[in-house]
């Protein structure tokens, strides 16, 4: 049976109206597998989160300071609608990154969570210890654990203070690894530790690495510890995570604890990871870092060497990208800004 015009089109417009609705419905309900990543909260290292000061000192003479030494974030916009990540998208301010790179899929949430805060802990420790070091102010390196199978079990102990390995003083543990990674195993070497009171000159005959049997092993594990029992540093960022801001707290802590300020008074801001020997690493999200750096007035962004290519390809306008590969780098760029001097472009 043939239907007539009139019918077809009833027929055509509730097929039409049906379509829409199920596109809507699957737009607005159906989450997909993608977060979205954009410019978050930045902010400053020498100001205050509250009534606590973003970076607190006690036990030390704190210097005024004034300016911006800003860390940034990235912001994660998870749950996501077919309809929110087409927005985000066009929206240019964000961009869209597979669900399972920043939660994977063998973590929930909260472990996830977790983690990025342990980051931040470790980021938050690694930042004293660098500034402790570049200030040269009472630091200890710690016998943590001895390995009961290795080579130094029954010589150190846990709580000695190593003070020099194989006739090199020692005061990171990477110092402590160069000198067993340039012994090959068999090599006697000697260790000044203090103990208590008294130094002991102790002598451990390397192993071989079991992982790799031409290297030596020595079977402790070190950790770089503030020796100042006055001298207390807390960080007050709030609900933020991840390694990322380690060279802007290290800077931040140098400025409070010497005379003068870093910055010049000027609206500087940065990013990058950082370990005790003052090394700054490469992070994620750079361009959205560079983005909300600029939008809260920021004309001067550290950026860590290896991302520098990437955030060239979106640089905001007004924005001076200043290539840095360690903690001395950003001090040096950082004194050339106050001089008016060129600064090292990425």
């Amino acid at each position: 049976m043939s239907l007539t015009p009139g019918t077809r089109r009833l027929v055509t417009v509730a097929v039409t109206v049906l379509t829409f609705v199920a596109l809507l419905v699957i737009g607005t309900s159906v989450n997909v597998p993608y977060v979205a990543l954009g410019p978050g909260p930045t902010i400053n290292t020498l100001g205050m989160n509250g009534d606590k000061p973003v970076v607190q000192i006690q036990g030390a003479q704190v210097d005024k300071t004034s300016g911006n030494l800003n860390l940034t974030t990235v912001s994660v916009v998870d749950g996501m609608s077919l309809f929110d990540s087409i927005g985000k998208w066009i929206s240019g301010d964000y961009t869209l990154s597979p669900r399972d790179r920043v939660f994977p899929p063998d973590q929930t949430p909260e472990q996830v969570r977790k983690g990025n805060q342990r980051d931040m802990t470790d980021s938050e420790d690694n930042a004293t210890l660098a500034a402790l070091l570049h200030l040269n102010r009472p630091t200890e390196l710690i016998v943590e654990d001895v390995a009961g199978d290795g080579p130094a079990a029954g010589i150190l102990r846990k709580n000695d203070v190593l003070q020099s390995v194989g006739g090199k003083p020692v005061r990171t543990t990477t110092q402590v690894q160069e000198v067993i990674r340039a012994a090959a195993p068999g090599t006697t070497l000697a260790i000044d530790v203090r103990r208590a009171a008294a130094t002991e000159h102790l002598e451990v005959t390397l192993g071989k690495r079991p992982d790799n049997p031409k290297l030596g092993y020595l079977g402790v594990t070190p950790e770089l510890r503030n020796a100042d029992p006055n001298l207390k540093i807390t960080f007050n960022v709030g609900d933020i995570g991840g390694p990322s801001a380690g060279l802007m707290m290290t800077l931040a802590v140098i400025d409070k604890l010497t005379p003068g300020p870093l910055n010049s008074g000027k609206f500087v801001a940065g990013t990058g990871t950082i370990d005790p020997d003052g090394n700054v690493g490469e992070i994620g999200g750079i361009t959205h870092k560079t983005r909300a750096a600029a939008d809260k007035g920021a004309t001067v962004f550290l950026v860590p060497e290896g991302n520098c290519r990437e955030a060239k390809g979106d640089k905001p306008d007004g924005l001076e990208l200043v290539k840095v590969s360690t903690l001395d780098d950003a001090l040096a760029a950082l004194k050339k800004l106050g001089e008016g001097a060129e600064l090292p472009q990425c």
